[in-house]
């Protein structure tokens, strides 16, 4: 494209910032922050007040009470207790304490041989013990980690213990200090940079998870210890970190929560809709799931008892498909990368299993190859386009947080693709090209699995030469058939047909090179297969927020002004070097101006040269060509013969656009009716509309039938 600036524009930076190297994945970063911990129960002062030995706090989170008989049974015989007390322990567990005895050497070795048989590093060891109480038996006193907020740098510090969790609402800059924690599948270790973490009401809320340190393998728990205080004393100032040395241990994991601003989050709160996108859901709200700390709140994070929201829950067979596709790829005897596709029908968990796998993935790997077949909820990419993307850094959030420019991507224009099946595989074939085949490949399909969705799957199956496929359902019936290697065997495809029999017979077929390996997941989370009821859950608002996303690449890094898109100065481009075409439907050409004015446009790159005499140039078909990204012709001078053009692609890649394709996708409307700064009526919004014209409806389209233009003449 032959595009020419108005005025000079402030300089972006990238938003995925410096990605790892080859060998080292990581990036160090020393932080320095000061905080102190929250009044908790202390074992050891109770204890000491008492005339008792101190004991050590339990290394688990849980542990079963044990009653008076069991403890009188555990200590020596002819030493009887006077008087039984109740203490709680700081993992919310009452266990009956001796106050008054007949000798104080002998209730220090009663007590020494009941913390060594019954509470051994929090696991009970009597055969008679029943199991351990679950979460939600917990007293709603006793918080299953400490934090404490900095005032001074207003930053949070959290200690946790292996196996505690922190199941949150909102958003927040995570750093590991020291230990590892996991985050939907992906493991955060100390030295590593800080990863934004996105929790918003509209998807599963995210979970902390502490994990125990590999390296203590390597030395004894006296050195991890002395480690882990080190952590404390260098980052806490004397005040506070007292109590935290008390309760850090060598196995203990603590991390740093900062407040998380950037153009992204800037951009989405300042729209009026969704000012709570990072808050509570009204569901969530009305089971009071919200845990009452004032230091993860100072930091916009919001947790959540495990009663009111449990977070991303996984059936077995959700964990058994997830932990052989990770091994795949570290199994030698592999002779080719694996090559993942992932199909279900709508809202069965789909699109988290695949982060899920993504992150997981990424803990052995530089990098991931990623194939969106699904224009209508893409991952990386605004809605309406079909890409294949290299994934370097793990997906902590929805696909509106990490928006990012894919290796490869063609402008489909359409949610689905049911007016252009042709196109649509024509458009894969030509992304499929482009992989490196040296990384895992994970294949994301549409929800549309029945009728001629169903025989998509199948040309995506063999055009792809997949190594396993992945199929999620729920429910007791089943929404569509497996694709297993003998199924595939007899299948019709929309491009594909089976092999035929050969002269050999059917042995041959059962020996055929390119099966793959099939895969059942079923999934057990409340409201599989049911739409979402939340605000911001619907199909329409996930594209919404995909495109609010999308542009707020356009806002400053340096500036916390928020600016609507008419406040850009937008690139003028001559309507004669550029060709335009709609991709949905037939447009007059006389029209065609009036239909993109104000409109979504995808820029392509020709393979020919465009060149026209003064008026615009229109295309005849919809060509299959390279996507840079998408803009909005913001007007047309008629005058001077130009486009104006709001985008935040590049001008290095601007150079290489000679078409603009309109297509069905529009702008979402939060984006021209808080067009703030403006005096009179709104530019591009009009109440003169009559919903009684013909065709002025919404043309409802039922999936899943053959209709007349489908079908191919024999």
């Amino acid at each position: 494209m032959k595009a020419q600036k108005v005025s000079s524009q402030p300089k972006r930076t990238l938003r995925n910032g410096n990605k790892r190297a080859k060998n080292s994945k990581w990036h160090g970063h020393n932080k320095s922050f000061h905080a102190d911990a929250p009044a908790s129960a202390s074992y050891e002062h109770q204890i000491a007040s008492s005339g008792q030995p101190s004991l050590k706090p339990l290394k688990r989170q849980y542990a079963k009470a044990v009653s008076a008989r069991t403890v009188s049974s555990l200590l020596p015989a002819g030493q009887k207790c006077k008087r039984l007390a109740t203490h709680t322990h700081s993992n919310g567990q009452a266990v009956s304490v001796s106050s008054s005895c007949d000798s104080e050497t002998e209730d220090s070795r009663g007590w020494r041989a009941y913390a060594q048989s019954v509470l051994q590093n929090g696991m009970q060891t009597n055969a008679d013990a029943e199991e351990s109480l679950p979460s939600e038996h917990l007293g709603e006193d006793i918080q299953p980690f400490l934090t404490q907020f900095d005032h001074v740098n207003n930053r949070t510090l959290m200690v946790m213990r292996p196996g505690q969790t922190l199941c949150f609402r909102g958003k927040c800059l995570l750093t590991c200090l020291y230990g590892r924690v996991e985050v939907l599948g992906f493991t955060i270790e100390e030295g590593q940079q800080p990863y934004p973490l996105y929790s918003p009401s509209s998807h599963c809320p995210l979970t902390i998870t502490a994990l125990a340190d590999s390296s203590l393998s390597t030395k004894n728990r006296k050195e991890g210890r002395q480690e882990a205080k080190m952590v404390v004393r260098k980052y806490l100032s004397s005040v506070p970190r007292k109590h935290l040395l008390n309760e850090m241990d060598s196995d203990s994991c603590a991390i740093l929560l900062e407040a998380l601003d950037n153009p992204l989050t800037r951009f989405l709160t300042s729209q009026s809709q969704l000012k709570e996108l990072f808050c509570l859901s009204s569901r969530e709200l009305r089971a009071d799931s919200a845990v009452d700390n004032s230091a993860l709140s100072a930091v916009g994070v919001t947790a959540l008892n495990s009663s009111g929201s449990p977070g991303l829950m996984t059936s077995r067979s959700y964990r058994d498909a997830l932990h052989r596709l990770v091994r795949v790829w570290g199994d030698d005897d592999c002779d080719r990368c694996p090559v993942i596709l992932v199909y279900g029908a709508r809202n069965s968990g789909k699109s988290t299993f695949v982060r899920h796998l993504i992150n997981s993935l990424l803990n052995h790997t530089t990098s991931v190859e990623y194939m969106e077949c699904d224009v209508g909820q893409t991952e990386f990419t605004p809605p309406g386009c079909l890409s294949l993307s290299a994934v370097t850094e793990p997906l902590l959030g929805p696909p509106f947080t990490h928006q990012q420019e894919p290796r490869h991507m063609v402008y489909y224009g359409q949610a689905d693709c049911q007016s252009d099946l042709d196109r649509y595989l024509d458009s894969l074939k030509s992304l499929w090209r482009h992989s490196s085949g040296d990384m895992p490949v994970i294949i994301n399909t549409m929800g549309w699995v029945r009728g001629l969705g169903f025989q998509l799957l199948v040309d995506l199956v063999r055009f792809f030469s997949v190594t396993h496929v992945v199929q999620l359902s729920f429910g007791e019936t089943s929404q569509c058939p497996a694709l297993t290697p003998e199924f595939l065997r007899t299948a019709h495809g929309w491009q594909t047909h089976p092999p035929a029999p050969s002269a050999l017979g059917q042995a041959e077929l059962q020996e055929a090179p390119n099966s793959h390996v099939f895969l059942s997941i079923h999934s057990e989370f409340p409201g599989a297969g049911t739409s979402g009821e939340m605000r911001h859950q619907r199909s329409n608002e996930l594209r919404d927020l995909s495109l609010m996303g999308y542009f707020s690449q356009m806002q400053s890094p340096d500036s916390s002004l928020v600016r609507p898109l008419h406040c850009f100065t937008p690139y003028q481009v001559s309507v004669s070097s550029v060709a335009i075409g709609v991709t949905h439907c037939e447009v007059a050409p006389s029209h065609i101006l009036y239909a993109a004015n104000a409109s979504l446009v995808g820029l392509c790159c020709l393979d020919e040269n465009v060149a026209g005499r003064g008026g615009p140039m229109l295309l005849s078909q919809t060509p299959i060509c390279p996507c840079v990204g998408l803009g909005v012709l913001r007007g047309v001078d008629m005058v001077r013969g130009l486009y104006l053009l709001v985008t935040p692609v590049p001008p290095a890649l601007l150079r290489r656009v000679n078409c603009l394709l309109l297509g069905e996708i529009s702008l979402p409307k939060a984006l021209l009716t808080t067009q703030s700064g403006v005096d009179g009526d709104l530019p591009y919004v009009t109440t003169d509309y009559s919903f009684e014209l013909t065709g002025a409806g919404k043309l409802h389209v039922f999936k899943g039938l053959a209709r007349p233009g489908f079908v191919k003449a024999k």
